[in-house]
């Protein structure tokens, strides 16, 4: 009885590390750019704001050589307004972080799931890509045009600047007529690279 249990054991044990080996590979980003944009109704040089953000994480997942799907983390807590300096800077990075915006404190971090990457052709960017981003809690499905190079567990993907609709994550001043003044679309552009990692390497 000690020896088939003994047996059993060590066909688990077996089992799992088969499991632990088997399966995705993993390729991290390693550089990242993410830009922002911000516009009055009446867009105007004057009117417009941009600046930064920083990623916290992200990583592709490949079966085999396919790539199948990439999960990143947008640090919310590192947005920089790079166009003021000084107290003008401060004031609206400190609004843009507070309760009529990005609650950076109640939500420090947003997401976008890649879904999909679809090839385009004769245009000016080969690529569309489809995922879900989560901002302030709330989900939707985006689709935007990319330049995106993917060879064996590496990617490169630089986005068109594309908008949002900030009011689809209730990003605007709560009951006050400054929100009027506020174009709904805010535009976003990034670009990544990755390198492979081990599978039993911590992201």
């Amino acid at each position: 009885m000690k020896r088939l249990l003994l047996f059993v054991m060590m066909c688990a044990s077996i089992s799992f590390v088969f499991a632990q080996k088997k399966g995705d590979k993993i390729s991290k980003v390693i550089t990242s750019e993410i830009k922002w944009w911000g516009h009055k109704v009446v867009k105007t040089k004057p009117t417009s704001h941009y600046g930064s953000l920083k990623l916290k994480s992200g990583k592709f997942t490949f079966d085999k050589t396919v790539l199948v799907d990439g999960e990143f983390v947008i640090d919310m807590r590192s947005l920089i307004v790079a166009d003021l300096s000084g107290d003008d800077q401060v004031k609206l990075t400190n609004e843009l972080k507070g309760t009529n915006f990005f609650e950076v404190k109640k939500f420090p971090t947003a997401k976008f799931h890649l879904k999909k990457i679809i090839p385009l052709a004769n245009s000016e960017y080969n690529s569309t890509i489809v995922g879900d981003i989560t901002i302030k809690g709330i989900r939707k499905t985006i689709s935007f045009p990319a330049n995106a190079h993917i060879t064996q567990f590496t990617v490169e993907i630089e986005s068109s600047k594309f908008s949002l609709n900030r009011k689809d994550f209730k990003i605007f001043y709560q009951n006050s007529l400054k929100d009027y003044f506020i174009k709904d679309e805010m535009d976003i552009q990034f670009k990544l690279s990755t390198q492979k990692v081990d599978n039993e390497r911590p992201l």
